[in-house]
């Protein structure tokens, strides 16, 4: 042989992800796109049930208040998706209910400050003070992002520093995922391997039809394996077995169809007039600083699987702004739960490959349509538990592993960045694994202090993996030697520079720029 061998061709990094069937800005027909808005309703159905189902009946409520924080959480969610995507990011992100505020909830329904004998009055207590957390709570991610602060910090973030922040926003979720499935295993296996096989190998097997399956793989799916649950019900097959084992796996024990209304419309401060405690003010400021990192690391995953590209750091704070907005408007209504970005929707942005931000605003329509018709809505949120687990086990997953395609602009070749990488990542699972671990064996956090309200400032921050991952990550490569062409290479700042603000790619200005010519009320853009 003569010549010198060909080295195999590297794959080019890409601004924006290629191969979606549609971006932001370039809808579906109609058809399709009210079926894949259906489907982002149906995804966000597991959060708005599984939150209230846990939370209501600690606060002394019944299956009707249940139903009724449900519907409110779900109409809430509906309006705060189409203010995110109108005036916020203008990312196709559903703003619904999150897993991180439930921990301060908690703290304080067991205050011991609502002793009311009648369960429905303490429920109703306890209600108005959670509203009243939630609301002092909102100010710092109103205050944040409208005034501009987050987008100097944010100003910082490489894709070094946001690798670790993005991949734990979906890999740190994995208490969700499979052992949610074993709950009931026989409902929750079918529902996981249906999803991958029509969503990964069918449209290939048969040759057509590929789009099909990709896009709507969970209609199918849960369809399926809801209609084989509700057989398994009907049949007897859990009828002699323990109240747990009947409460995850049946098909009739949700509760809520009974004790839905027909036609409700919730309204602010339907509970009554909110309660302010300081330390619970200062708990719940502390979990919603928490939940704005995280949401950071979601819509950075959102805006890289809609195809659109890099987020300028204004738009950025323009859409914290607005989900200060959300947690707002949660407290005002009363939805026993503050309000961040679905990581969930986020992972179906990325198995389906469609990324309209009409597809999510539809979606939003169908959150406050079937809010209202209280019956019909109730139907869809009876799917059982362990179905959703096995939609998160793709969903939490595809996050994921957009926040690793980050690393396309970074030198892995780096020492430096193997450091901050591994360092960050290994901390960001392992200190919530010890906050956890200790919880569950102590009943309490390793911060065990008098005042319940500072214990949870310092232990939900710490519980949480993409918090502590991407905070750590961020201090590290702002902090060594970040001096230099060749560091700023390593770190993959230069493939970020050209999106700071619009006026440096014409591409943001199509993504992000505001409808009706609102910019010019946004100082930060």
């Amino acid at each position: 042989m003569s010549g010198k061998s060909a080295e195999p061709a590297p794959h080019p990094p890409k601004d924006q992800l290629p191969n979606v069937s549609f971006c932001m800005t370039s809808p579906p027909p109609w058809h399709e796109a009210i079926l894949l808005g259906f489907q982002h309703y149906l995804v966000m159905l597991g959060t708005t049930v599984i939150i209230p189902t846990a939370l209501v009946p600690q606060m002394g409520g019944g299956n009707e208040e249940k139903a009724k924080v449900i519907q409110t959480l779900l109409f809430v969610a509906g309006c705060n998706t189409l203010l995110q995507t109108f005036f916020g990011s203008r990312l196709p992100a559903v703003i619904g209910g999150s897993y991180t505020f439930v921990a301060a909830t908690i703290s304080i329904i067991l205050s011991g400050r609502f002793s009311d004998p009648d369960p429905i009055e303490r429920f109703k207590k306890t209600m108005r003070a959670i509203q009243g957390a939630l609301i002092v709570a909102s100010t710092l991610q109103i205050v944040l992002g409208f005034s501009g602060l987050w987008r100097n910090v944010t100003r910082f973030l490489s894709p070094l520093s946001a690798v670790p922040l993005v991949a734990l926003a979906g890999f740190g979720l994995y208490e969700f995922g499979f052992p949610g499935v074993a709950k009931c295993v026989e409902i929750g296996l079918p529902q996981l391997i249906i999803l991958v096989f029509l969503s990964q190998y069918l449209a290939h097997i048969l040759g057509k039809g590929e789009k099909i399956f990709e896009q709507f793989s969970v209609i199918f799916s849960v369809a399926i394996v809801w209609i084989y649950a509700h057989i398994l019900t009907i049949g007897g097959a859990y009828d002699d077995k323990p109240p747990k084992t009947q409460i995850s796996c049946r098909t009739d024990r949700a509760g809520l169809i009974d004790a839905a209304p027909w036609i409700r419309v919730p309204y602010p401060f339907q509970w009554g007039a909110p309660s302010f405690d300081a330390g619970e003010a200062f708990a719940m400021m502390a979990t919603s600083f928490v939940a704005l990192v995280e949401s950071t690391g979601a819509f950075i995953a959102i805006s890289r699987a809609a195809s659109a590209t890099p987020m300028p750091p204004s738009v950025l704070s323009r859409g914290v702004g607005w989900q200060g907005v959300a947690i707002l408007v949660s407290g005002m209504f009363g939805t026993v739960n503050g309000s961040s970005v679905s990581v969930e929707n986020a992972g179906l942005l990325t198995l389906t490959r469609v990324g309209s931000r009409r597809v999510v605003q539809i979606s939003a329509g169908f959150m406050i349509f079937f809010s209202i018709l209280g019956k019909f809505g109730a139907v869809f949120a009876s799917i059982p538990a362990p179905i959703v687990a096995a939609l998160y086990c793709l969903f939490f997953a595809y996050v994921g592993s957009v926040g690793l395609s980050f690393l396309q602009f970074c030198n892995l070749n780096s020492f430096r960045t193997k450091f901050i990488l591994g360092f960050s990542i290994f901390l960001g699972l392992s200190i919530p694994q010890y906050f956890n671990e200790y919880t569950a064996i102590n009943g309490r956090g390793p911060a065990h202090t008098t005042g319940r309200w500072f214990n949870d400032m310092i232990n939900v921050p710490f519980s949480s993996e993409a918090f502590v991952a991407g905070v750590l990550a961020y201090f590290l490569d702002n902090t060594i030697r970040k001096k230099g062409d060749q560091i700023r290479k390593d770190r993959g700042k230069h493939w970020w520079d050209k999106f700071k603000s619009f006026k440096t790619d014409p591409r943001s200005d199509e993504f992000y720029s505001l409808p009706l010519n609102l910019n010019k009320y946004f100082p930060s853009m």
